[in-house]
């Protein structure tokens, strides 16, 4: 089972209604005993993709951005409750998946890469000045013949794909550099020229891409703006790490250690505390982090205005220089996190 806080203006949280919610709440993700596989959001939907390779999304899905035809939906705006995204065939399923501001990606087993939703900078990937698609269409020619796609991130309008090989292609909007140079927008997959060593993830910022190597390589690679001295202040490289993440401005770095190396923007109290206990993961959504301890407990902090980082909150929302503790009377195995929202994957025993 899932709860839910935060923003829900548009039934981002699926708890059936569009009020924000400020402690954790049960949405209407249907029980599956194969687990959950990734929570990913964009401005005003979110996507559950299961280990058994269904997705299930809600929110706002005026353009299709869900990956459901709004045609059939009831509200042809907003969906309040968790709704299966079929895919092409009744019998899709998904091994990955990502968000952007207003659209979806998709990785099928199969190896193809489908994208729904609006994309006015390039964030559909589907040609030049394509910016909407109701339905979800296939990125011709993409990954390359032979390439499985390993990793997929998005942040407020690009999107990156790690490849097998090692090779990083994006798509959107690129004029910080965040897709490397030339920095402009890119309608199709381009591959990200002069990365020094073979990717096997990456996270996408607001206007930055952080790209990293194998976790004892310490190799990793900030693309686009140095705006809060991302890319000033990085580690010239990482201590062995188990999970990469990242705010609008902000990385985060969960080491095998279980400390958390954090640095970019935080006036809103975005990088990690001081005093954190050993953490198993994290997760990071616009302005604000979640974070699994080893002893099971649920932390939360960063911009809360929504609700997301539970209460209390300072005046102006945020949860700064400190935690609080999410608690659900079930053992939480998983979080997530996306725009001012979060997420709590709990055992149903």
């Amino acid at each position: 089972m899932i709860y839910a806080l935060g923003s829900n203006g548009a039934g981002q949280l699926a708890t059936g209604n569009s009020e924000d919610a400020h402690s954790p709440t049960l949405t209407s993700f249907p029980r599956t005993s194969d687990g959950i596989q990734s929570i990913v959001a964009g401005g005003n939907h979110t996507v559950v993709l299961c280990k058994s390779g269904e997705a299930y999304a809600t929110g706002e899905n005026v353009d299709g951005r869900c990956g459901i035809p709004f045609q059939s939906c009831d509200d042809k705006t907003n969906i309040t409750t968790f709704q299966q995204s079929n895919g092409i065939e009744q019998n899709t399923t998904w091994k990955l998946c990502s968000a952007t501001w207003e659209s979806t990606t998709f990785v099928s087993e199969q190896n193809e890469v489908y994208s729904c939703g609006t994309g006015n900078k390039g964030e559909l990937g589907l040609g030049e000045n394509i910016t909407s698609s109701t339905t979800l269409q296939l990125i011709p020619n993409f990954p390359p013949k032979g390439l499985q796609v390993i990793a997929l991130a998005a942040s407020m309008n690009h999107t990156l794909a790690v490849l097998s090989n090692g090779e990083v292609y994006g798509w959107g909007n690129g004029r910080k550099g965040q897709l490397g140079q030339p920095a402009m927008i890119h309608w199709t997959p381009c591959k990200i020229a002069n990365i020094p060593f073979e990717a096997i993830n990456a996270v996408c910022g607001r206007d930055f891409s952080y790209i990293v190597g194998p976790p004892e390589t310490g190799q990793h690679l900030i693309l686009g703006a140095d705006k809060w001295s991302l890319i000033s202040q990085a580690p010239k490289t990482l201590p062995p790490w188990m999970q990469i993440g990242a705010s609008w401005g902000s990385i985060f770095v969960l080491l095998k250690s279980g400390q958390l190396l954090s640095w970019g923007r935080n006036d809103h109290g975005q990088l990690g505390p001081d005093n954190l206990a050993p953490l198993e993961k994290i997760a990071v959504g616009s302005e604000h982090a979640l974070a699994l301890t080893n002893s099971g407990k649920v932390l939360a902090w960063g911009w809360g205005e929504h609700g997301n980082c539970g209460e209390p909150t300072e005046s102006n929302g945020d949860v700064k220089g400190r935690w609080n503790e999410l608690a659900v009377d079930k053992r939480c195995v998983a979080i997530g996190a996306g725009c001012a929202t979060s997420w709590l994957v709990c055992a149903d025993g």
